[in-house]
């Protein structure tokens, strides 16, 4: 249940349109919506300003059928990360206004619509093959407010290309780094640009790149400051964070 629905109930009941009995029916779920196999946190948005997140990978389609039959009845937009074409035509079944974003593997529905900030945040990624990871948290940053601009494919093997885009990255109130390979872009970046950076490893690289290992490793140990590190590939808490900093 968002805020605006809590609200609503509330204002209709003192307003004499909705009686306490069916009030209580239509706020029973609060703090959570019990579903035997999850327990679907409805009082998150009211709490910390932002509902929960859909986790597909590892549920079953039925489990997320059910998920979002629940959520869907409430005001709140949502956003289903990790997600596979047969889930999102799954889900488009029970909402066809839902839309999937195919490189982030992640679904969205818009049930209210929110103003895009005036500040946006900068998702630079290495290399081409990064830009699902930075796609996820694009989708994840936009979906709950912030504007967002993609600096695509200005690695460090290739560094000229970075500079052309400085002004524009220093310019954002918040930037999103995202390499594989050596990691060393958000190093690179945290030298030049006087903004928060949160660098995301992914597990683009060769044998030597342990899936990821190498990229976090070198992240976690730049001589850089104001870099944060999330976990390898976690486009979405990246893109999660990025907004939070970008709303203040």
């Amino acid at each position: 249940m968002s805020p605006e629905h809590l609200k609503t109930v509330l204002k209709e009941v003192q307003e004499g349109k909705l009686d306490l009995e069916k009030a209580f029916q239509k706020i029973k779920d609060l703090p959570y919506k019990d579903l035997d196999f999850a327990k679907l946190d409805t009082h998150r948005e009211i709490r910390i300003g932002y509902p929960e997140v859909i986790y597909c990978a590892g549920k079953t389609i039925e489990q997320i059928e059910k998920i979002f039959d629940y959520l869907l009845d409430g005001g709140s937009n949502i956003l289903a990360t990790r997600a596979s074409e047969e889930v999102f035509q799954a889900v488009q079944k029970l909402e066809s206004k839902a839309v999937y974003h195919k490189l982030a593997q992640a679904i969205t529905v818009k049930k209210k619509e929110i103003p895009l900030s005036s500040t946006y945040i900068a998702v630079v990624t290495g290399g081409t093959s990064d830009q699902k990871v930075a796609d996820e948290a694009a989708v994840t940053a936009e979906i709950f407010g912030s504007r967002v601009e993609n600096f695509l494919d200005v690695g460090v093997a290739g560094i000229h290309r970075l500079f052309d885009s400085l002004e524009k990255i220093r310019s954002a109130k918040v930037i999103i780094a995202v390499a594989g390979m050596e990691g060393a872009l958000p190093g690179i970046l945290g030298g030049m640009v006087g903004k928060p950076i949160i660098a995301v490893p992914t597990s683009v690289g060769y044998g030597a790149n342990f899936g990821g290992l190498s990229a976090l490793l070198t992240m976690l140990n730049s001589c850089a400051p104001g870099i944060s590190v999330v976990n390898i590939d976690n486009g979405f808490g990246a893109g999660y964070l990025a907004n939070q900093i970008n709303q203040l």
